[in-house]
């Protein structure tokens, strides 16, 4: 095994937390800065610490606009503190199918695949994405989670003729979302031939004078991009494309806001090391020929789960009022006894009611269920609601639209 660029220093893990409630106060002189910072602070937003990151939560027209401009038009998201490591070498695809939960041998050249680690007792070392090229595989990871990612990836790479490349720090990420995503992109960036490129694929560029891998995918429920970019051009093609006034700039507050509605899954609160993918819903990301052969850490954890249920789930709750209960609230059975708690929540715009994710017994996951949660004192009527919140408008080409 070879690795490239394992030298960063990484913060503590608990500078990971987010915004509204989930902020830790540090020394800021100790975050790190995207390549995106000094435009953030050109742009009047409000920082925070979020995963060891000086990062932008809202800017001046607030986190309700940012949410509803990019569920209408395009919210440019910046996601720089992401981690990106690159696999390649004979055993590439070996490594990688050791390490995850799903069938990365499925995946074709351009291809992108959703994926989780697992420790051996099949509970979530990370969620991550995985990018196929024709001679390597890229990892995006959880800003918070990369020192823990490299050290599982590296610890089961040993013996394998594999090279690891940590290239976190010399990239920018950027997320253009929402409907009007592809028409800002085309007008933008006319050199990069996007016609066709469906949802979770991916292809490579040039481009405003630099190098670029778009991904059609992101974080929000909708149609929209991941722009991975040389970090010494982040804040010149931001600009670029903050320059179309279709696109608005949103920060990590209208980001939990809009995933939360989509029903996706942030790690540290809805998955995290106690929680196994069964249980939080992504049974999906484990293929035919992974439940048959298995070969990843958990599997027989995570399997059995598949066969037998496993004794509790996550579900969407959505509270009766506009109060919202964040995580850590307490899930009552009709009963009032405690049976779980709130992992995210929070006030959905689109929605336009307060609502949540949680943990709750099998036996009280259908939809429908009545349940209460506490909240400062006092117990709100929830109901188990179908996730997503707001329906997925994600692109497919062989339809042409939005679907």
């Amino acid at each position: 095994m070879k690795i490239r660029g394992a030298g960063a220093t990484y913060l503590s893990d608990r500078v990971y937390r987010l915004w509204p409630d989930h902020m830790d106060a540090v020394d800021a002189e100790k975050l790190l800065q995207t390549p995106l910072h000094a435009l953030h602070l050109e742009m009047g937003a409000k920082m925070v610490a979020f995963a060891g990151y000086d990062m932008a939560v809202q800017y001046p027209t607030g986190v309700l606009k940012e949410h509803l401009h990019t569920r209408e038009k395009a919210g440019l998201f910046d996601v720089s503190h992401m981690g990106e490591f690159h696999v390649s070498g004979p055993d590439a695809l070996a490594l990688v199918q050791r390490i995850g939960v799903n069938d990365a041998s499925m995946l074709e050249v351009g291809q992108v695949q959703y994926s989780a680690m697992c420790a051996e007792d099949g509970c979530i070392v990370d969620d991550l994405t995985v990018l196929r090229f024709a001679d390597h595989f890229m990892l995006v990871v959880n800003a918070s989670r990369r020192a823990q990612d490299w050290s599982f990836i590296s610890g089961h790479a040993d013996g394998m003729d594999v090279t690891l490349s940590d290239r976190s720090d010399s990239t920018g990420l950027l997320a253009l979302q929402g409907p009007k995503a592809p028409d800002v992109l085309a007008r933008v960036m006319p050199e990069l031939d996007l016609d066709g490129l469906e949802y979770y694929h991916h292809s490579t560029g040039d481009a405003l004078g630099t190098s670029l891998i778009v991904a059609r995918m992101g974080y929000t429920g909708e149609d929209g991009f991941e722009i991975s970019v040389p970090a010494a051009d982040g804040a010149r093609i931001a600009e670029r494309l903050l320059g179309d006034a279709r696109v608005r700039p949103a920060g990590l507050g209208a980001r939990d806001s809009l995933r939360l509605e989509a029903g996706l899954c942030l790690y540290g609160h809805d998955i995290d090391e106690t929680t196994s993918p069964v249980e939080a819903g992504l049974g999906w990301t484990i293929g035919k020929r992974r439940r048959a052969e298995g070969g990843f850490p958990g599997a027989g954890t995570i399997l059995r789960q598949i066969a037998d249920g496993p004794a509790r789930r996550l579900v969407g709750l959505r509270l009766a009022g506009r109060a919202p209960a964040r995580a850590g609230a307490v899930i009552l059975n009709p009963d009032g006894a405690p049976v779980g708690a709130v992992t995210s929540g929070g006030f959905g715009p689109t929605v336009g009611a307060a609502i949540a994710m949680g943990y709750v017994p099998a036996a009280l996951a259908a939809e429908g269920t009545a349940l209460g949660i506490e909240l400062r004192g006092r117990v709100l009527d929830a109901v188990v609601a179908g996730l997503p919140f707001v329906p997925h408008r994600y692109f497919k080409a062989s339809k042409g639209a939005p679907a």
